[in-house]
């Protein structure tokens, strides 16, 4: 499980980079180099990094879901993830 810090910071750059998403696409077009860098570095969304919705895990991430490949393994062996079920031959 990931530190409570990691989670906060990863959410507050998700955050920013919402905030100034237009303002970056603006600056691009326009070719504003000078203006691109006078925005927070955390406004890139270069900077988020896909984690655990519930762990905060950064490997093994399955972007389906949103989920650690842990997490999505125990949820499925429950049967919490509609359509998804354990298979066995």
């Amino acid at each position: 499980m990931a530190k409570e810090s990691v989670k906060a910071r990863q959410l507050k750059r998700e955050k920013l980079a919402a905030k100034y998403a237009a303002k970056r696409e603006a600056l691009k077009k326009a070719g504003d180099a000078i203006g691109l860098q006078k925005l927070p570095r955390n406004a890139s969304p270069v900077r988020l990094k896909n984690r655990c919705k519930l762990t905060g895990r950064p490997k093994g991430y399955m972007s389906d879901f949103g989920i650690c490949r842990n997490q999505f393994r125990e949820l499925a062996s429950m049967g919490k993830i509609p359509g998804v079920t354990k298979s066995s031959w």
